[in-house]
């Protein structure tokens, strides 16, 4: 059965509904092929004009893909598609796949609900708790970030998306770190915007990668600490280095992506400077605070918060206010505090004990902040299939590679000790089997 199976219609708006229906019913999967815009128009009798502008309108929507000779693809993680649910684990599985922080050290919420107070709040009222407004000032000014704008939003991609949707277009490039965190890039796909792939290593952007990139981006998103896969962070002197690069496109768009926030195990450096117009600081308190919480703290130049703040009224209005209060409760608490000091010092341990586990193997790893470990392996669905059947689930690396080469990314946040040394002998196994000579 072809594609065109799938194509019907004799205008631009009804193509264009019958491929979106196709999409979301699985008919064409991610990567498909389309015909091309003559074969196409020939086979349902329409101008190629037609085919064109039906084309162009799903391209715009994020649900396919003009790539070059390659043709024209439904696009990886399509807005539209129907997204696959994940296979369960058996109970013999250790889940080092999921990304998520270690429950014990999540604080609990009742006593903060009590403390911030619940009660209803009507139409017209303030848009955001005045309180957490002003713990947001004090740690963004700690940071060396300036926060004289700034604005509460729901959860890190949600900032994020808004202030893509305010600056950028359909078509525009965005600079993104490769690896990077999937959402970012479905983001990005689903906007209709162009995700440019700059590489990193451990300190951030490779800085002459960014210097050559940077000179036809409209915006750039990066993730200062606790790189989502591969536990980047940037250091001092890599960020003054940036900073200069920067300084030769005082326009692009810069957002920083900070999801880790106070357990990411070393400080925040900021990009921004007084030179940059339009930037944002997004911090959410997902993995601090939990994921459920839905809660995130935007700085930003005084257009970009006003901007947010605005088309945030046309449409949820605001960040409820029993979330707010809850997150500005927990940060008054001196126990909470102490509770993140306590995460931050045991998930860098965990992640420590796995490099360093997998390093007296001779296996190259990253991860110097965060709760993630990136490991380059050679075929990464081989590797993460032989974890499975010893009972380690852990993510592969293409879904979050652009152009860099393959891995695995391994979770610490619940891992003990003596699980890595486990799991770094189980992978020893697997990249060099009994009787291969191991290389110095």
């Amino acid at each position: 059965m072809t594609v065109q199976t799938y194509i019907r219609g004799d205008s631009a708006v009804n193509i264009a509904r019958s491929i979106e229906d196709a999409v979301a019913n699985g008919k064409l999967a991610a990567g498909a092929k389309l015909p091309t815009v003559r074969e196409l128009a020939a086979e349902l009798k329409v101008s190629p004009a037609t085919v064109a502008a039906a084309y162009r309108t799903l391209q715009e929507r994020g649900v396919l893909l003009a790539d070059g000779r390659r043709g024209t693809r439904v696009r990886h993680a399509a807005p539209i598609a129907t997204p696959l649910a994940a296979a369960p684990l058996g109970d013999d599985i250790r889940d080092l796949s999921d990304g998520n922080p270690d429950l014990a050290f999540l604080p609990a919420l009742e006593p903060a609900m009590l403390a911030g107070g619940i009660a209803h709040r009507l139409y017209g009222e303030t848009l955001n708790d005045p309180a957490l407004l002003t713990l947001t000032r004090k740690q963004f000014v700690e940071d060396g970030v300036p926060a004289e704008h700034v604005a509460v939003m729901s959860g890190a991609l949600d900032g994020i998306e808004r202030v893509l949707r305010e600056h950028l277009r359909p078509g525009d490039r965005v600079l993104v770190e490769d690896p990077a965190f999937t959402g970012v890039v479905d983001l990005l796909n689903a906007l209709a915007l162009v995700a440019v792939p700059v590489a990193i290593d451990d300190e951030g952007f490779l800085p002459a990668e960014l210097r050559k990139a940077i000179k036809s981006a409209d915006a750039i998103v990066v993730t200062p600490r606790a790189q989502n896969p591969t536990g980047a962070a940037i250091t001092g002197p890599r960020a003054r280095e940036l900073r200069r690069i920067l300084a030769t496109r005082p326009d692009i768009l810069l957002i920083e992506d900070d999801h880790a926030g106070p357990v990411a195990g070393v400080p925040y450096i900021t990009l921004v400077t007084p030179q940059q117009e339009r930037w944002a600081v997004v911090r959410s308190v997902s993995k601090s605070l939990g994921p459920d919480l839905r809660v995130a703290l935007a700085a930003g130049d005084a257009h970009t918060i006003a901007r947010l703040e605005g088309r945030q009224q046309l449409g949820i209005r605001w960040v409820s206010h029993l979330l707010q209060r809850l997150v500005a409760a927990l940060w008054m608490d001196d126990n909470v505090q102490k509770q993140l000091l306590q995460a931050a010092a045991a998930y860098a341990d965990r992640r420590v004990a796995l490099l360093r586990h997998l390093m007296i193997r001779g296996i190259e790893a990253h991860g110097v902040s965060g709760l993630n470990v990136w490991v380059p392996v050679a075929e990464e669905t081989t590797v993460v299939r032989a974890l499975l059947a010893r009972g380690w689930s852990v993510n592969g690396g293409e879904h979050y590679r652009i152009k860099s080469g393959p891995a695995i990314r391994i979770t610490i946040a619940t891992l003990t000790n003596a699980e890595a040394g486990e799991l770094a002998d189980d992978l020893e196994d697997i990249l060099r089997p009994r009787g291969r000579a191991r290389t110095a």
